[in-house]
């Protein structure tokens, strides 16, 4: 079977459900994975194309302990980075790599707002509508006990269902009156006394806080969202027939829905693994990917190629001499003496030193003592 075959196959595996033994003209699962481990050495990548996008959103996702940033445009993926966590550097270092494009739609995420501030300063930046719902819902709960939470929870949850410029005025017009009716929760403090105790997040040292908390941060994630003008931004004029998205939901449900899907199904994979089947899915779901068989490198079907070879040359141990031909079975570090000829290709001792050999600590040493007494 070709090379291109193997690719294939082990593609075919990698980005589905099934099990290895399962494909076909290999065997065993244990053939197929001794023919296909070469596979594993591509590192497909995506060329900067450097075209200028109307939209492009971004998201990441955690696998172990990376964490795999990815911008997809329309309906096709435009690059990755790994990092260890989403932060500025690593925003930068995938937001670099291409032209600013006319929006960005993103959740909003750590280190994200510095990243675009310093590559893409220009472009306009939609928020996610569904993230946003989710954070205010986590600070209300989704059953609020005050009048107050319960109308800034509806107008969270309405947020996903405008669709013009009009429901868009009318919206930050509830928003403006429901600080009007409620505006002093907002505001509300809570000095500390020797009387009364303090909630459990209250600093030792801090002298007061703000009595309703998590209604303040609701209300005001929204305030500070419809300011900066990041919550409408697909629904500007200037954007009219660009059909800009008001959410991140082509990653979240689409892309990092089905990469969830294939580290599950393959769950057990190293992390090498699963970073690899993660960079095959996305170069394979770009706009104009290449053959997989166009990326096979000789270096990918023989790492080793250039390396002496070792089989061959005197096997020098600390502590153990040995012969350079290959004669005899293979002795530990706590046997001792020659063995009888048994198959061809394996060296055999001719003499140990127990004291130089100290890498298993003094119990081996202990051992090997143990063993010459009970010899003698």
């Amino acid at each position: 079977m070709s090379r291109r075959a193997e690719l294939g196959a082990f593609l075919g595996w990698l980005l589905g459900t099934g099990g290895q033994a399962l494909v076909d003209s290999f065997g065993t699962a244990r053939s197929f994975r001794r023919r296909t481990a070469w596979c594993w050495n591509i590192a497909p990548a995506i060329p900067a194309t450097g075209e200028i996008h109307d939209q492009v959103q971004i998201d990441g996702i955690y696998v172990g302990s990376w964490c795999c940033l990815i911008a997809i445009a329309g309906e096709h993926v435009i690059g990755w980075q790994w990092c260890d966590t989403e932060k500025k550097a690593a925003w930068a270092a995938l937001l670099g790599r291409f032209p600013a494009p006319r929006v960005v739609i993103t959740d909003g995420g750590s280190g994200i707002a510095a990243a675009l501030s310093d590559c893409w300063s220009d472009t306009a930046i939609q928020r996610c509508l569904v993230h946003v719902q989710r954070n205010v819902r986590t600070y209300l709960t989704s059953r609020p006990r005050t009048e107050a939470g319960k109308a800034l929870l509806r107008l969270g949850r309405a947020l996903t269902r405008i669709s013009t410029p009009a429901q868009a005025a009318a919206w930050l017009g509830h928003l403006n009156d429901w600080y009007q009716n409620h505006g002093q929760l907002v505001r509300a403090r809570t000095y500390r006394t020797a009387a009364s105790p303090a909630p459990a997040w209250v600093r030792a040292n801090q002298a007061w806080w703000f009595t309703h908390d998590r209604l303040r941060k609701a209300y005001r994630l929204l305030e500070r969202l419809s300011q900066a003008g990041s919550l409408f931004t697909y629904l500007r004029t200037e954007f009219t027939g660009l059909d800009i998205a008001a959410t991140t939901n082509r990653i979240e449900g689409g892309t990092n829905a089905q990469l969830r899907l294939i580290l599950r199904a393959h769950r057990g994979m190293s992390e090498e693994h699963q970073k690899r089947a993660i960079e095959w899915y996305l170069y394979l779901h770009s706009e104009t990917p290449d053959q997989p068989a166009q990326l096979i490198r000789p270096s990918n079907t023989h790492p080793h190629a250039r390396r002496p070879n070792r089989r061959r040359a005197a096997t020098r141990t600390r502590g153990i001499r040995q012969h350079s031909h290959r004669r005899g079975r293979p002795l530990g570090p706590q046997r001792l003496g020659r063995t009888h000829v048994t198959r061809a290709g394996f060296t055999h001792v001719l003499s140990y030193n127990p004291v130089i050999c100290a890498s298993k600590g003094r119990h081996a040493t202990r051992k090997w003592a143990q063993k010459s007494r009970a010899g003698q």
